[in-house]
């Protein structure tokens, strides 16, 4: 086990840091490290089949992370495409091959059907991973890329129904034992238990998930939180699993479902390494498990089989493109990322060779050809790139301008103290992330309407899973001074562009802050203390203007000695004798001022006096 570790992550070390020097991206690196390691080169390793079923899981991981992504509104905006563009790539793309298949073969049309249904899917963790690298995911081909691949991973539920009716040999099918718990039941009882599977999932992840979030939150240990989200995956997947459904779909509709989840950026960055892990897992697996010897001994057969499969889907994938009147360039690349075979064919596959669909050798052949179309399709992506320029290629901000523009303000900590600035700052339009570490506090904010996100600012991840990227401001509001600390040097370091201010605790944080050079602080108490020393100068007799002109004075003078002691913090020696000095000089300042201030009323007296007595004369 060790041993096979540790040839696994050095094959991704090296392979995947060369890859991404020379343009190929992350995806290729990893398949073409399984294709090193793998039984036909270096034969590091054996048999794939545990590995990739393991592997595997990474896809559903990334399925329930995009699912984060989506509130349930974006995604029934997203139908159209969904229903319309995938629904008729695959049945396009899988009449058009049996046609083929049953037209150039002998085979049976059952066969025809059962390969066109296998290799009509694509790759979701190849489409999303190379497409996120390049900043295209969110372009308008990256988001109908994603629609038709959210359709595929709805429709492998009835192709998998479907396949025993395809069998070509009866005995053998009825020898495979039905891995469902309920695939002996009726049909009606099929139905029945996925509605209400699917209904439990809605109903635990709007309802019953807070609570515990908020509970487990509340220990404030991470590890915790990330082995429930963790927990919450597994549970959902091997459910879905149990009942005969896709553990990817069944995730997905979990993530959407907690996409409201003040919870959801916590999630999203805990989950995330594993996801990439196994996601690189999965890729080394398929490179690895490329038949070479099938390869070598039917070249020919093999390279025409994956040509054909790769042109095939792009025409057709072109032509839908046309139909929904994407541009050249966003055709081009909706097309070039769908080209290939999808990790479901696998799973076809085997189904299908169980079932009686598929013979051992063609059920082989189809892997590879899915394994090699896999291995080219990171190439498509480059040669789309290589094709387009920069000012035709699709990007995230070619798409995005049909959405308003906004004023982003991240505020960490949405306390008594936050709530007035973050107030302040939604009542002249800015649009708020707000962060906070409190899992009662979240609960209580949220009863009020306001959108909180629970997590530790201090951690880069989270902040740019806030929006720092192109936030303008971040305000901190903890009342943890070295955690506003921690907070300040992480956005310093990874976001410059990016205004901060800060709530300072008392005068020692204050001398920290104006040491990191931020953009502004306040102290929390001063502002409060000063304007009730004014209120209590008036009490006491002194004129409004009078206490108002001392309070001025005071915060001028107090904050020029913040500035010009701060160089002196540390020193308690030189630093009191400075305070002290000061403190002097503060008292020397408002009594001069209170004596000006007295000439001036008594002269203001005397030529009021003088004025009265011309009058009378006059």
């Amino acid at each position: 086990m060790l041993t096979s570790a540790l040839i696994y992550l050095c094959a991704a070390v090296i392979s995947v840091p060369v890859a991404k020097r020379l343009g190929l991206g992350s995806v290729l690196g990893y398949l073409i490290a399984g294709v090193l390691i793998g039984p036909y080169l270096l034969n590091l390793i054996d048999d794939q089949s545990d590995v990739m079923h393991f592997a595997e899981f990474g896809v559903v991981m990334m399925l329930f992370l995009i699912g984060l992504e989506l509130r349930p509104s974006r995604l029934w905006e997203l139908r159209k495409p969904i229903l319309g563009l995938g629904g008729m790539q695959v049945t396009l793309t899988a009449l058009i091959i049996t046609l083929i298949l049953v037209a150039i073969s002998d085979n049976h049309w059952k066969t025809g059907l059962a390969i066109g249904l296998t290799i009509a899917l694509s790759s979701t963790a190849i489409v999303i991973q190379s497409l996120s690298e390049r900043g295209q995911l969110k372009s308008e081909a990256g988001n109908n890329a994603f629609s038709v691949l959210l359709f595929q991973d709805i429709a492998v539920i009835p192709i998998v129904a479907l396949f025993p009716l395809l069998a070509i040999s009866p005995d053998l099918a009825a020898e495979v034992d039905h891995k469902s718990l309920v695939s002996s039941f009726p049909v009606w009882a099929q139905i029945g238990i996925t509605l209400l599977t699917i209904s439990a999932i809605i109903f635990g992840g709007k309802y019953l998930s807070a609570p515990v979030f908020r509970y487990i939150a509340e220990t404030h240990l991470r590890e915790i939180f990330t082995a429930f989200a963790l927990l919450l995956v597994v549970a959902i997947a091997l459910l879905m699993q149990a009942i005969g459904l896709s553990p990817a779909l069944g995730t997905f509709l979990a993530g959407v479902v907690l996409a409201d989840s003040e919870f959801r950026h916590e999630m999203e960055i805990d989950i995330e390494p594993f996801k990439g892990l196994l996601l690189g897992l999965f890729f080394i697996t398929v490179g690895a498990s490329i038949d070479f010897n099938l390869l070598f001994e039917n070249p020919l057969t093999i390279a025409l089989s994956v040509f054909s499969l790769v042109v095939l889907k792009i025409a057709i994938l072109g032509f839908l493109a046309h139909l929904f009147r994407f541009n050249r360039a966003q055709g081009t690349l909706f097309a070039f990322a769908l080209a290939q075979g999808g990790e479901f064919a696998f799973v076809l596959v085997s189904l299908g060779n169980q079932t009686g669909v598929y013979t051992f050798d063609l059920g082989n052949t189809i892997n590879l050809v899915v394994a090699l179309s896999m291995l080219i399709s990171p190439l498509l992506l480059i040669i789309h790139e290589w094709f387009f320029s920069q000012s035709d290629r699709p990007t995230a901000k070619d798409y995005s301008q049909e959405i308003e523009p906004t004023r982003s303000v991240i505020i960490a900590g949405y306390g008594r103290f936050g709530q007035i600035i973050g107030r302040l700052l939604s009542a002249q339009g800015y649009n708020l992330t707000i962060l906070d570490h409190s899992p009662s506090q979240i609960d209580l904010l949220r009863r009020f309407g306001n959108e909180v996100f629970y997590g530790d600012a201090s951690r880069k991840d989270l902040l740019k899973a806030a929006g720092a990227d192109e936030a303008q401001l971040l305000v901190i509001a903890v009342d943890e001074p070295d955690k506003t600390l921690d907070i300040i040097k992480v956005a310093k370091t990874n976001f410059p562009q990016m205004k901060i201010i800060a709530r300072a605790i008392d005068r020692r944080h204050a001398y920290e802050l104006l040491r990191l050079e931020i953009d502004g602080f306040v102290r929390e108490t001063f502002d409060s203390a000063l304007n009730l020393g004014i209120d209590a100068l008036k009490l006491l007799g002194h004129d409004e203007e009078v206490a108002k002109r001392a309070g001025e004075l005071f915060a001028q003078h107090d904050d020029e000695t913040l500035n010009m002691l701060s160089s002196l913090w540390g020193d308690d020696k030189s630093y009191g004798v400075a305070v002290r000095q000061r403190i002097e000089d503060l008292k020397q300042v408002l009594q001069s001022d209170l004596k000006g201030q007295e000439s001036l009323n008594t002269c203001h007296a005397e030529l009021e006096g003088k004025n009265k007595e011309d009058v009378k004369q006059v």
